[in-house]
């Protein structure tokens, strides 16, 4: 999806989020020059790339103020919110839109750190977005128009896939699922390559065949248009190896329900993070 914009686009921390965003906005045709960079600590890596590409770091807040930016992107910590947020209520406008990528602080939260009225999306994207593979949850909230959610979405989707969500209330389970998710993947690897060596396995050749796995039924998910219960019941054979080990996988103590757990324990924490 293009990313249109006329007026700066502010990036707000610039650490592994951030600086993933930015590397998908420049590399989907953002002008440099329309990129301002605010963050006291940042990265040799970053603090490179924006010389190189003629991004900006120095303006102030007064200029940018003036310059009425198109959108200003929070990629900070939620701790670090109210020490941030109050220093950016210049920027605050109708036609500026001000994206938070903050786990578990609410709309109406980072709206009176702002100090009221501000168009606010409120995103939870995942890091796979830093190899242009993630997918980001959002929720608008009443003063964001159509086309500052187009262009919410033109942002989000520059490292991967957005979905909207209409309840605030469920982007904590966004973060139970998607934004912790790719943790639980890479946990699924370990607990293969795990089971391999119990099995007499190498360890080494244990888990190449656990990563290699994973990432190849991922590659056939995104590529394929059948959903994954399909997919699973296209590699098992009745009464074969898969089955057996399926029957343990989906009975007693089942996956989907460990899942539903974990998934749980998640929501909550997310929750308390954002009181």
């Amino acid at each position: 999806m293009a990313i249109d914009l006329e007026r700066p686009l502010v990036l707000v921390g610039a650490g592994k989020m951030g600086g993933a965003l930015l590397a998908g906005w420049l590399d989907g045709g953002v002008a440099p020059g329309l990129v301002a960079i605010r963050d006291p600590h940042l990265s040799d890596d970053i603090a490179a790339l924006a010389k190189e590409r003629g991004v900006r770091l120095d303006t102030s807040i007064d200029d940018l103020a003036a310059l009425k930016p198109a959108a200003v992107v929070l990629a900070v910590k939620p701790q670090a919110m109210p020490d941030v947020l109050p220093a950016l209520q210049p920027l605050v406008a109708p036609e500026t839109l001000f994206v938070s990528i903050a786990a578990g602080m609410g709309a109406d939260r980072l709206d009176e750190l702002l100090g009221g009225g501000a168009a606010i999306v409120r995103a939870m994207p995942n890091t796979p977005a830093s190899v242009g593979r993630g997918i980001t949850g959002g929720f608008a909230n009443a003063r964001v128009t159509q086309d500052q959610k187009k262009l919410a979405d033109a942002l989000l989707a520059a490292v991967g896939e957005a979905v909207w969500i209409e309840d605030e209330a469920l982007m904590d389970a966004v973060t139970a699922i998607s934004g912790s998710g790719p943790a639980y993947v890479f946990h699924l690897v370990e607990a293969m390559a795990a089971a391999g060596v119990s099995l007499g396995l190498p360890e080494e050749t244990a888990m190449r065949l656990a990563r290699a796995t994973v990432s190849g039924a991922g590659e056939m998910l995104h590529r394929s248009d059948l959903d994954a219960g399909t997919l699973r019941k296209n590699v098992t054979s009745p009464g074969g190896t898969t089955a057996a080990a399926l029957d343990v996988l989906m009975g007693g103590e089942a996956l989907t329900e460990l899942m539903k757990k974990a998934a749980l324990a998640a929501r909550d924490r997310g929750r308390d993070l954002g009181k």
